[in-house]
């Protein structure tokens, strides 16, 4: 089965090329694609934080992971699957990363925190919602918590 996805926007950054760490303060902008109507923003400004779905449309495929390997290529690390980390190399390079919305103004959104470079195509945009939150305590591995220490 082959799925046909076309993006819904764009994202406008002053980050031009990929970084690791440090993308907490980032502020980007996320401009609608020109067959969408502006109505389909429509009371987004009602919530705080929006889930952007995007494409890591720079990536190579010779760069594609599918096996277990060292997040970031460093052995303190264990091995893991790409699946069991949110490295760029993915097989479908669909990235996924909740912001803060700053601003809704017609066409574009403002938002912090967003970790894709300047004219990534954005697949779409949800309002985050408690509920869809999880209900429990999220757990992951001390390894993880390490290698985020400095990525916000």
């Amino acid at each position: 089965m082959e799925i046909t996805v076309k993006p819904v926007a764009c994202v406008r950054s002053s980050r031009k090329v990929v970084k690791d760490d440090h993308w907490g303060e980032v502020i980007s902008t996320i401009e609608l694609a020109p067959n969408l109507s502006e109505q389909s923003l429509e009371g987004i400004d009602q919530f705080s934080h929006l889930d952007i779905v995007f494409y890591f449309d720079q990536v190579e495929e010779h760069k594609i992971q599918t096996e277990a390997r060292h997040p970031r290529n460093q052995t303190a690390y264990p091995k893991v699957g790409i699946f069991a980390q949110r490295g760029k190399n993915r097989p479908n390079k669909i990235g996924l990363t909740t912001v803060r919305l700053l601003g809704h103004d017609g066409r574009t959104l403002t938002v912090q925190g967003l970790d894709a470079i300047d004219g990534t195509p954005v697949l779409d945009i949800k309002p985050v919602m408690k509920e869809f939150l999880p209900r429990e305590d999220v757990s992951q591995p001390s390894w993880a918590t390490d290698l985020m220490s400095e990525y916000w």
